[in-house]
């Protein structure tokens, strides 16, 4: 008798000890360990996301602390100390982009890149801004006579989502342009090192998908660029005068695509179908998305970025990871579904709210590369 419940009280606890290594492993195969965010502290310090972009702090005019934190889709400037005059230089452009800057390249990217051989240049941006600051919120796209990929381009273009403050563009306001279905007033000048060809948006834009092609046009029809020329990088970041701490990009992609192929698209996709089907009602509404690889290769690691339109918001999603949950957002691919073959598809979905008028976005583009619409 005394056996037998020694034997019980062993296969108790053997049960007990197996039931905790059950439980030990679920919770170490659950989920992946989270992206630790990065934050850079030096002048000129940068580091690698999504393992294509790169971001950099940049403190290039003044001597006070900055640091910006890295995150999985973009960064955010975590201090920004110190003011310069408003009729001067920012302090700094923290940035993330694609391309070469000042012999820092981002992996993967096929930059610098002929003007005349890039068909198209998609990229998205969704923006976070704050209050007592004074700062620009801007893309910085640099082209060149020479596939350089270190120091001052010949000619910098500048577009920006927004400006608080008394602060301007280079030079002075030469007239105003539709560019890629948006107004701007253009603005033209010379800093001293390079020509600076300027679009400034009437009112603040939080997030934008288009195509960086549309401004270098305009670089090539008014002057300061040609034809032959080459792209040498994408930037997307802010200008600050005054303080900035909490402004943040959210969200960034950007694709080079020459001749008829995709630089720098890691799934090798050359072409893409989407089909966006919605069920709304009064306030909510949910989105079955369907992306199909019409092109030749797999596409790896997938990610789909498209805008969503005001008032629209993301309040769960199944079969991707959505980030983040308002404007330009990318849909990326689960572990389960991160290979789309030759003709295969791949179907995800979300649910949300939305203000005023449903409509649906307007353009998708896969890995960088814009896809057609079913």
């Amino acid at each position: 008798m005394q056996k037998s419940k020694h034997r019980r009280r062993a296969q108790a606890l053997l049960g007990t000890l197996l039931a905790s290594l059950v439980t030990l492993a679920a919770l170490l195969t659950a989920a992946p360990p989270s992206h630790a965010d990065t934050t850079i502290c030096e002048e000129f310090g940068s580091t690698t996301i999504q393992g294509r972009y790169v971001v950099q702090n940049n403190r290039w005019n003044t001597s006070a602390t900055q640091c910006v934190t890295a995150t999985s889709f973009g960064f955010r400037i975590a201090q920004a100390d110190g003011s310069v005059p408003t009729n001067g230089a920012p302090k700094s452009y923290p940035s993330v982009f694609n391309g070469c800057h000042y012999t820092n390249c981002s992996p993967g990217i096929n930059l610098p890149a002929r003007l005349g051989s890039i068909t198209s240049a998609p990229t998205s941006i969704s923006y976070s801004y704050v209050s007592g600051a004074i700062y620009d919120a801007a893309y910085d796209i640099w082209l060149d006579p020479t596939p350089r990929t270190d120091g001052v381009n010949r000619t910098e273009i500048m577009i920006w989502f927004n400006r608080v403050g008394s602060v301007q563009p280079v030079g002075s306001q030469v007239g105003t342009a539709t560019v890629a279905g948006r107004q701007w007033q253009v603005w033209s000048g010379n800093n001293g090192t390079n020509d600076v060809l300027s679009f400034v948006a009437p009112s603040a834009i939080d997030s934008w998908n288009f195509d960086v092609m549309d401004f270098a046009r305009q670089a090539i029809s008014r002057g300061p660029a040609q034809d032959s020329w080459y792209l040498t990088s994408i930037q997307a970041g802010f200008e600050p005068w005054q303080n900035g701490a909490g402004l943040a990009v959210t969200s960034f992609s950007s694709t080079v695509n020459v001749g008829g192929g995709t630089p720098g698209d890691p799934g090798g996709s050359s072409a893409c179908k989407v089909a966006y089907g919605t069920n709304v009602w009064q306030g909510g509404f949910t989105a079955n998305v369907t992306v199909t690889n019409t092109g030749s290769s797999p596409v790896d690691g997938w990610k789909l970025a498209f805008t969503l339109p005001a008032g629209q918001r993301i309040t769960s999603a199944w079969n991707a990871g959505i980030s983040p949950s308002s404007g330009a957002v990318t849909a990326g691919a689960m572990a389960y579904n991160a290979s789309i073959a030759p003709g295969g598809q791949v179907s995800f979905g979300f649910q949300g709210t939305y203000d005023g008028t449903f409509t649906k976005p307007s353009g998708f583009s896969l890995n960088g590369t814009s896809c057609t619409i079913a």
